[in-house]
Protein backbone atom coordinates (compact mmCIF):
# COMPACT_ATOMS: atom_id res chain seq x y z
CA UNK A 1 0.00 0.00 0.00
CA UNK A 2 3.16 2.19 0.40
CA UNK A 3 4.33 2.02 -2.62
CA UNK A 4 0.74 2.63 -4.31
CA UNK A 5 0.76 5.90 -2.12
CA UNK A 6 3.58 6.95 -3.59
CA UNK A 7 2.29 6.49 -6.65
CA UNK A 8 -0.66 8.16 -6.36
CA UNK A 9 0.68 11.25 -4.49
CA UNK A 10 3.79 11.72 -7.85
CA UNK A 11 0.88 11.72 -9.83
CA UNK A 12 -1.53 14.29 -8.22
CA UNK A 13 1.60 16.53 -7.30
CA UNK A 14 0.63 19.18 -10.01
CA UNK A 15 -1.61 20.15 -7.61
CA UNK A 16 -1.73 21.49 -4.07
CA UNK A 17 -4.76 20.69 -3.34
CA UNK A 18 -5.11 17.08 -4.16
CA UNK A 19 -1.89 16.64 -2.88
CA UNK A 20 -3.09 17.62 0.39
CA UNK A 21 -6.36 15.16 -0.42
CA UNK A 22 -4.28 12.33 -0.82
CA UNK A 23 -1.50 12.90 1.80
CA UNK A 24 -4.51 13.19 4.22
CA UNK A 25 -6.06 9.91 2.99
CA UNK A 26 -3.19 8.07 2.73
CA UNK A 27 -3.20 8.38 7.23
CA UNK A 28 -6.35 5.99 6.97
CA UNK A 29 -5.08 3.34 4.89
CA UNK A 30 -0.98 3.37 6.44
CA UNK A 31 0.16 1.46 9.70
CA UNK A 32 2.48 3.86 11.86
CA UNK A 33 5.84 2.37 10.65
CA UNK A 34 4.86 3.21 6.73
CA UNK A 35 3.62 6.55 7.50
CA UNK A 36 7.35 7.40 9.15
CA UNK A 37 8.72 5.67 5.46
CA UNK A 38 5.92 8.16 3.67
CA UNK A 39 6.88 10.93 5.58
CA UNK A 40 10.41 10.79 5.11
CA UNK A 41 9.74 9.67 0.96
CA UNK A 42 7.71 13.01 0.93
CA UNK A 43 10.22 14.94 2.43
CA UNK A 44 13.07 14.37 0.37
CA UNK A 45 10.77 14.28 -3.04
CA UNK A 46 8.62 17.25 -2.31
CA UNK A 47 10.05 19.31 0.17
CA UNK A 48 10.74 22.16 -2.41
CA UNK A 49 7.12 22.51 -3.23
CA UNK A 50 4.88 21.23 -0.81
CA UNK A 51 6.87 20.89 2.66
CA UNK A 52 4.04 22.91 4.06
CA UNK A 53 1.42 20.49 3.46
CA UNK A 54 3.99 17.81 4.71
CA UNK A 55 5.04 18.69 7.86
CA UNK A 56 0.91 19.93 8.75
CA UNK A 57 -0.29 16.42 7.61
CA UNK A 58 2.33 14.50 9.36
CA UNK A 59 2.49 16.68 13.00
CA UNK A 60 3.15 14.41 15.35
CA UNK A 61 3.34 10.79 13.58
CA UNK A 62 7.21 10.96 14.21
CA UNK A 63 6.45 11.13 17.99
Amino acid sequence: MLEYTKTILQKVSFNRDLFRKELIKSKRWLRREELILLQIWCLVTFNDSYSDIIREVFYGISR
